[in-house]
């Protein structure tokens, strides 16, 4: 199949992410728990016992580079397959062609991006040729492949997650684009490496959009003579990012997540908001805000509102669908909303009390009455005499003990008056009045 020549078939014409793609695992940039001396992708790459796989990790962290040194390492042909803009017919097409291919002792990699997109026929088209060899088959998803991936299908592939590139990696990345030969290693380029670090926080751990903010950087510099002097503005240009920039594992990125979850707690809902804003524009993963907003929604509103935590996930699983920009507004609301919510710490009190107890007295025994009788010979120990049903009651309750003898009366849920918990509150207190009436 004849490729249609393009603009960028110019090697030199190509984006810069493309001119530096690693042709060999010594290049690869991270991934370290992988491909890691001794790792154990490493060493199926290396002694060429590779088999179908499914690469799982968000966008820009070398799936598809990952998979052309595979093929450039076993000596396979390579197919690059996009989910996009094939169906059954393409599928069958390159079915054939991998079938004579294997018939002459060759070997056929069919790398398929975005596998998530394919629907269940689609998939279902892969399975007899990965059955038999016919080709090797690694897909490339960012989302779960659990529920993104047929069942059949993911059972004969082996699943490797990859993860998001750490600024320290990026850094280096950047730095070598700025020597290299096939990045700018033939132009003299003054540039501190704290700017590199400031493209690779904003990067996010995605290599390809580092290297483009740094092409453009690099494009839009000051030239003096020969020399081309990238600046911070320059950066901030490109990435329509003022000073909000910020190390985002360095103390900045805590007083600011800091800063949220106290203006929230204080029921400041323009502080809050704020706050996100400033998170958001400076590049913050909007995942990370919203796991801890979802921390927030228990820790200190809790049953006060228990539709705050509902909430919380929503915005969550909103952030984790559409992403940036769209998510800003799902992550205001769940702000704002915890932020306007009567306020109740008592759970986050309740288990931090109870788990000192659980830490300092490890060995107290499951009272008898609890425990489930599985066998022949705990029912002869008793385990389980005396088990009071709470449905088989008129009440709905029983007076069993159900904590070890020496936490008796000890108490860790202390309900507040706020919102929803002040109804818990009084429920709380007519079950322990009845307890204590109908006590043993």
């Amino acid at each position: 199949m004849a490729n249609q020549q393009t603009l960028f078939d110019n090697e030199g014409m190509q984006p810069l992410a493309a001119r530096l793609r690693p042709q060999t695992l010594e290049e690869f940039c991270g991934q370290k728990h992988l491909l890691g001396e001794g790792k154990v992708l490493r060493k199926l790459i290396e002694s060429d016992q590779i088999g179908s796989m499914i690469f799982w990790g968000p966008p820009g962290v070398g799936k598809t580079t990952l998979a052309r040194i595979i093929a450039n390492r076993t000596k396979a042909d390579f197919i690059d397959f996009s989910a996009v803009t094939s169906g059954i017919k393409e599928i069958k097409q390159v079915m054939e062609q991998a079938e004579k291919s294997r018939q002459f002792g060759g070997k056929t990699i069919l790398f398929v991006d975005e596998i998530h997109r394919f629907n269940k026929a689609q998939q279902d088209a892969f399975l007899p040729f990965v059955e038999k060899g016919s080709i090797i088959l690694i897909g490339a998803t960012t989302e779960n492949p659990s529920f993104e991936v047929n069942g059949a299908l993911l059972s004969r592939c082996k699943v490797f997650v990859l993860q998001a590139l750490k600024t320290e990696e990026l850094t280096e990345l950047l730095s070598r684009a700025i020597t290299d030969p096939r990045g700018f290693g033939g132009q003299e380029i003054e540039m501190p490496r704290e700017l590199l670090e400031m493209i690779a926080n904003f990067a996010n751990g995605d290599a390809r959009s580092a290297l483009s903010t740094l092409e453009m950087a690099i494009l839009n510099g000051e030239q003096t003579g020969k020399k081309t002097i990238v600046t911070r503005e320059t950066i901030e240009q490109c990435t329509s990012k003022k000073s909000l920039l910020y190390d985002k594992s360095g103390e900045e990125h805590y007083n600011l997540i800091s800063a949220l979850h106290k203006s929230m707690r204080n029921s400041d809902p323009d502080a809050a908001v704020y706050w996100l804003a400033r998170m958001l524009e400076a590049g913050e993963d909007p995942l990370y805000i919203a796991r801890r907003v979802t921390r927030f929604a228990s820790e200190d509103v809790g049953l006060a509102d228990p539709r705050a935590l509902e909430l919380a996930v929503a915005a969550y699983q909103a952030c984790h669908f559409i992403g940036m920009p769209e998510c800003t507004v799902h992550l205001t609301e769940a702000v704002v909303y915890l932020s306007v919510a009567p306020k109740s710490n008592a759970l986050y009190v309740a288990y931090e009390t109870a788990k000192k107890d659980a830490l300092t007295m490890l060995a107290e025994p499951v009272p008898l009455v609890i425990r489930n009788a599985v066998t022949g010979l705990m029912k002869d120990l008793e385990y389980g005499k005396g088990y009071q049903y709470a449905h088989d009651t008129e009440e709905k309750l029983t007076n069993m003990q159900c904590l070890p003898d020496s936490l008796v009366g000890k108490e860790y849920y202390h309900p507040t008056e706020e919102g929803v918990e002040g109804r818990i509150k009084s429920r709380l207190a007519d079950i322990k009045k009845w307890k204590k009436e109908h006590g043993n």
